[in-house]
């Protein structure tokens, strides 16, 4: 067994169970990409097994801080099915669960999600990979799915010196391997395609979220709502169910809202009350502003402006511009949900950017509820970081 002793002082975060270290604490010592590390305090102290990215400034990632656990199959085994019963206890009201949510899992760099009976997986990180034949047989043994599609393919592995890889790593003989897959959410019927949807085929944290905007919706009497980032139409369906007379849907993925435009008819919605546009979104709120177009609800749930802190003051200026403008499109006593799950923007600074937000829209608003993933993608209370996506509803005085 390899051993990687810290530099002196390097060994809090370790005894705090936090699960990352970096290139700059180790003062000696390396193993090869994935293999499995002792870490030692710069006084030979035993503090964690890890896992080795040579290529990476994530140097280690922790599997396990108990001296006596063994990094084997059966370690695997038992994380995979902790992490699924955890999930069973929370009784979600859809066939669409994510599984494995990496670090909070103790299965750092490891996602993933089940779309009814096909697992959906991403291995990001040195130490998954090189155990990706035993993970994907623990999957499926845990959670008694036939079908596992490998969607390794996020920018995240570069650092890890990894190349993309995609496509199936476990199908039943007879199976034709088609990638497209309908789901239940709250009732609701929607689609989606692990091949090539973005991230493994859908945003499941946003789950809960989209159905308390539907009972939103209702109870505030939303009659025009603007979606924004639409991506396939998840907020569009909880809007209609929710009652709204119109919703209009902007995204820059044409297939996306091809998407979108059939969970409208998949649902039963009429048509008519849905308008898809393949635009920009601040370019479109800047015309519906010039335009005097006015909304009930709005909705903004941007991609990552912020992939670190570094990126922070950028991608506010980003937030702001697009709730400002949110605020001024945004009828008295109107809904507005808007996010960011930039992990370069705490939930603090992302308040104080809304804030400001309004300052130069001039309008003020109630807090109605801080939104956050949902819990089966969790945070743990030694790693922070994991909590990434944060969001304000907001009733616009």
């Amino acid at each position: 067994m390899k051993v990687i002793k810290l530099r002196a002082g390097k060994e809090r975060s370790l005894h705090k169970r936090h699960p990352w270290v970096f290139e700059g604490s180790i003062a000696k010592g390396s193993g090869d990409a994935g293999e499995t590390v002792r870490m030692e305090s710069h006084e030979g102290e035993f503090l964690a097994w890890g896992a080795c990215s040579p290529a990476s400034q994530i140097r280690v990632r922790a599997w396990s801080f108990e001296q006596a656990e063994r990094i084997d199959a059966a370690f695997f085994a038992r994380r995979i099915e902790r992490a699924i019963a955890f999930r069973q206890r929370l009784a979600i009201d859809s066939d669409a669960v994510r599984l494995i949510h990496g670090e909070a899992d103790g299965l750092p760099g490891l996602i993933v999600d089940r779309y009814g009976d096909t697992l959906c997986a991403q291995f990001l990180f040195a130490g998954v990979e090189r155990w990706k034949p035993v993970i994907a047989d623990a999957l499926l043994a845990a959670s008694g799915c036939v079908r596992l599609y490998e969607r390794s393919d996020a920018s995240v592995r570069d650092r890890e010196g990894l190349g993309a890889v995609s496509g199936w790593l476990r199908l039943p003989a007879g199976d034709g391997g088609a990638t497209a897959v309908a789901i239940r959410e709250h009732g609701w019927q929607l689609t989606l395609d692990v091949a090539e949807g973005h991230k493994t085929g859908y945003y499941l944290d946003q789950r809960e979220n989209r159905h308390l905007f539907a009972q939103w919706v209702r109870r505030f009497g939303c009659r025009r709502v603007f979606n924004g980032y639409s991506y396939t139409g998840g907020f569009t369906v909880a809007a209609l169910a929710g009652g709204a007379e119109q919703v209009v849907s902007v995204d820059s993925s044409a297939p996306a809202l091809v998407r979108a435009t059939a969970h409208v008819a998949l649902n039963g919605f009429d048509a008519a009350r849905h308008e898809a546009l393949d635009a920009d979104v601040n370019a479109t709120l800047r015309r519906f502003t010039q335009e005097g177009r006015r909304f009930d609800a709005i909705v903004l749930d941007p991609p990552k402006f912020a992939p670190s802190a570094a990126h922070a003051e950028r991608a506010a200026r980003a937030y702001k511009d697009i709730n400002r403008l949110a605020l001024v499109l945004l009828e008295p006593g109107g809904l507005l949900l808007t996010f960011s799950c930039s992990g370069g923007v705490s939930a603090e600074l992302f308040h104080k950017i809304v804030a400001g937000a309004g300052l130069d829209a001039g309008a003020d608003g109630y807090l109605l509820q801080r939104l956050e993933a949902a819990p089966d993608h969790p945070t743990t209370i030694t790693f922070p970081e994991g909590e990434y996506l944060k969001g304000l509803a907001i009733v616009k005085a």
